[in-house]
């Protein structure tokens, strides 16, 4: 009897535990530098949970190993709704293949919450180029197998791989010219330095619109309005180069049920308000918000098709 009393106490403490989440600041671990796409996701969102729940919810960058070690310092904080990753694509699915000890396994060590938002990439090369259309890219190509130089922000980025998926999908061979970061990629390429590159649409428009930039092909499902007369890769014949980066929310292993479904009720909720969604669509980016269940299918499928491409292009981090 006494026992059944102490573990009903015990059972009802827990349950006004739960109840109450939340009662104390939420932070949320973006593991790269201020100011960049994921930080401003992280940004956008914060202030609406921060409103809803009367509760500070701080952004704290933890930026190393591509993203690694902060989804790991989430990993080892404790499942109780309280601190939650908000990263890109890299964590999730590709450093996880890149990076020995990693520090947690992308599989197993989180619950996932949500896709916040995905982003096509698309293939650009300076206005000054000779190549009109991705015909033209195909071609010289074919005729000058590893001739021509494809710029990236880095071994393992974005668009790295979907370069190398590309070239895996079209039996086409070119130069990988890997930076330290997207900056300077995007100057050499504008300097002529680099002939081509695929890159975050919301990082391109503003060369784009300023005609310093020609946008060949675009690798979403179907055409972005910011860009309706640049074709999708479907559309010019590569069904496999269909490729999204993407934004997304993810919390420690072992989060109640009641706390996960608060968190992304309320996080789809802030990305779906007219105001945050007008910004993010302006920058280029498409709300998804979809369920735990679908984020971790998905996470999953990725994370599968990513470890392919990256073991037959025999790609390293270095």
């Amino acid at each position: 009897m006494k026992k059944t009393l102490i573990a009903a106490v015990f059972g009802l403490a827990a349950a006004a535990a739960q109840a109450a989440w939340p009662d104390k600041q939420i932070t949320f671990v973006v593991p790269f530098p201020a100011g960049g796409s994921t930080d401003s996701i992280a940004r956008a969102v914060a202030p609406k949970l921060q409103q809803k729940y009367g509760q500070t919810v701080v952004v704290d960058n933890k930026p190393g190993a591509g993203g690694t070690l902060g989804a790991a310092t989430v990993k080892r904080a404790a499942p109780d709704g309280y601190t939650v990753l908000v990263s890109s694509l890299g964590p999730y699915v590709i450093g996880p293949h890149l990076i020995k000890n990693a520090g947690y396994d992308a599989l197993k060590d989180f619950d996932y919450i949500s896709v916040a938002v995905q982003a096509p990439n698309v293939l650009v090369v300076p206005a000054s180029s000779p190549h009109k259309s991705l015909a033209d890219v195909m071609k010289f190509m074919k005729a000058n197998p590893g001739k021509m130089s494809f710029a990236s922000a880095g071994n393992g980025t974005s668009d790295h791989l979907t370069a190398e998926l590309f070239w895996q999908e079209t039996g086409t061979q070119a130069i990988h010219v890997p930076y330290k970061g997207g900056a300077p990629a995007m100057q050499d390429l504008l300097g002529g330095q680099v002939d081509i590159t695929f890159t975050n649409i919301n990082i391109l428009m503003p060369n784009i619109r300023a005609g310093k930039l020609r946008a060949l092909a675009i690798t979403s499902a179907k055409r972005s309005p910011l860009l309706p007369d640049v074709p999708t890769m479907e559309e010019l014949g590569h069904k496999g180069v269909t490729v999204y980066s993407w934004q997304a929310f993810a919390a420690p292993k072992g989060i109640p049920a009641d706390v996960k479904s608060k968190l992304h009720a309320t996080i789809a909720e802030a990305l779906n308000d007219p105001q945050t969604s007008k910004g993010l669509l302006d920058l280029g980016f498409e709300i998804v918000a979809n369920s735990p269940e679908e984020f971790t299918a998905f996470q999953a499928a990725e994370f599968a098709r990513w470890k392919k491409v990256i073991e037959v292009g025999k790609i390293t981090a270095d």
